[in-house]
């Protein structure tokens, strides 16, 4: 299943590897920190660049939790559709006015967000051209499918305008990157063809930081913030993204950044003593009652899972649902709301149920088919131990210390091809127990190697090609494997006898 046509060829081909790194490539290199934040009271500062004026600074923010979600793998051209660039967005808001929806002021104050952010876009050229334009052309999508509601005014027009600023004044950045503006808390990250975004995620997660450490203060500025960027999302408030990626379209939402917000907020509520902010967090957890796409609840047999992306039904990420579900832990916790508590118990039964479906006996599933990379596989243990904490079902607690054991245990990759034959393109097949990287090389008896290569497989039956093997006669194969943890297995070894072409 892996065409390796050529010594340390890394492979084009490979149909399963190819899944895999295709989606793990959509997230940043910082994703292994910030992953590893699996506790709520756990927090790391990280850098996040803070645009004063037409110079940058670096301040280090405290995040509790996962912080990240995949980039963009959509690139915007905005050159290629600029025209009319910016026109359906400012039909929509001459529509809402007619409407009665918005006042004149607002409409005004809206309609010149976008003229400024044209105007800047016509004297950009490269870089900032792109991911100026992009922000608009998201913009105009929304608008013409309907989607700009007068609640969620706030939240794209404040992109609009922070992008306008970013890429007129501030420095180019690398993708994931994460910003913010001098005089506000909120958290933005760099998509690639996205412009800058809100990161909601990363924003609550800086809110559980600020509560755990008791920062009133900075935690009242962030929550005061936080609270107007919230949409009304068929009658319930929600926190939601603006941008495109994986197939989805703006706005869509996210289990665990909900479920990571109406936790930070319901907290928030209660170390600040303000009702109007747990009153809000309640408000929120509607989303789990509501089916893609409006929602993220998925029923079934066995409770309810909670979806990583509305647009997404069929994607079942377990790390998202066990986030989403501790959320609801706490909030029906700290308010006693009983609405909050069935919410929890719907997704807790899930969770109970399939957690060991997850399981692949050497290391854990990242949703139903795929193996998890090194930073969700702990990012699921640290989840499963915090329902163990909060439940105590034996479920949680042993798939926990499982996972935790098999960052200690080796692959083990075993050789199968025995014959090929020279002339042709040939295949090389091996099986693997855990997700590695698997390197195979063949050597002639003296010992010289003829062929090598390696790529990270998933667990289960692949294949090397070979698109020109040796000359007829008796080889060496050795496998070496090596999991994501490091773990190295016992090299497999055995003969390859290259027959004559026919």
């Amino acid at each position: 299943m892996f065409d390796a046509g050529e010594p340390r060829n890394f492979g084009k081909g490979h149909r399963l590897q190819s899944g895999i790194e295709r989606f793990h490539q959509l997230f940043t290199a910082a994703l292994a920190t910030s992953l590893a934040l699996i506790f709520s009271g756990s927090a790391l500062a990280a850098p996040v660049t803070v645009l004063h004026g037409k110079r940058t600074t670096v301040r280090h923010e405290r995040f509790a939790g996962p912080t990240e979600l995949p980039h963009s793998s959509h690139r915007i051209h905005a050159a290629r559709k600029r025209a009319p660039l910016g026109r359906p967005t400012r039909d929509a808001l001459d529509a809402l006015l007619r409407a009665g929806q918005i006042d004149q002021a607002t409409h005004d104050a809206r309609t010149a967000v976008v003229k400024r952010a044209l105007r800047s876009y016509r004297k950009l050229t490269g870089t900032r051209r792109t991911e100026l334009g992009a922000v608009l052309l998201n913009a105009d999508a929304m608008a013409r499918a309907g989607a700009l509601t007068p609640s969620r005014l706030e939240p794209v027009f404040l992109t609009i305008d922070r992008n306008r600023q970013w890429w007129t004044t501030g420095r180019l950045l690398a993708s994931g990157q994460r910003v913010s503006f001098s005089g506000s808390q909120v958290i933005w990250q760099y998509y690639r063809g996205q412009g800058i975004e809100l990161q909601m995620l990363a924003n609550f997660g800086k809110a559980n930081a600020l509560w755990s450490s008791r920062r009133r203060s900075a935690l009242r500025e962030l929550v005061d913030e936080l609270v107007p960027l919230a949409a009304d999302r068929g009658g319930f408030p929600a926190w939601e993204y603006y941008f495109r990626f994986g197939g989805g379209s703006p706005p869509w939402t996210s289990s665990i950044s909900q479920g990571t917000g109406v936790q930070a907020l319901a907290r928030a509520g209660q170390l600040l003593g303000d009702p109007s902010l747990t009153d809000l967090a309640l408000r929120a957890t509607a989303l789990f009652d509501r089916p893609p796409p409006a929602g993220v609840r998925v029923d079934d047999a066995d409770g309810a899972f909670y979806l990583i992306y509305s647009f997404a039904p069929s994607l079942r990420v377990l790390n998202a649902h066990l986030q989403a579900v501790i959320g609801l832990y706490d909030v029906a916790q700290l308010t006693g709301d009983p609405h909050a508590q069935a919410l929890f118990s719907a997704g807790e039964s899930e969770a109970r149920a399939i957690v060991p479906s997850y399981d692949t006996g050497k290391w854990s599933l990242y949703d139903q088919h795929r193996e998890s990379d090194l930073s969700y596989h702990q990012l699921v243990t640290g989840f499963l131990q915090n329902l163990c904490k909060r439940v105590a079902q034996p479920v949680y607690c042993d798939t926990a210390a499982r996972f935790k054991a098999d960052e200690q245990e080796p692959p083990t990759v075993t050789a199968s091809t025995r014959r090929i034959r020279t002339g042709r393109r040939a295949r090389i097949s091996f099986g693997l127990d855990k997700i590695s990287r698997v390197g195979m090389t063949i050597r002639t008896r003296a010992g010289a190697v003829v062929f090598a290569t390696s790529a990270v497989v998933g667990r289960g039956s692949h294949w090397y090609g070979w698109s020109r093997p040796a000359k007829p006669g008796l080889y060496t194969v050795t496998l070496t494997a090596t999991d994501l943890a490091g773990n190295r297995g016992e090299p497999a070894q055995g003969n390859l006898r290259i027959l004559k072409a026919r």
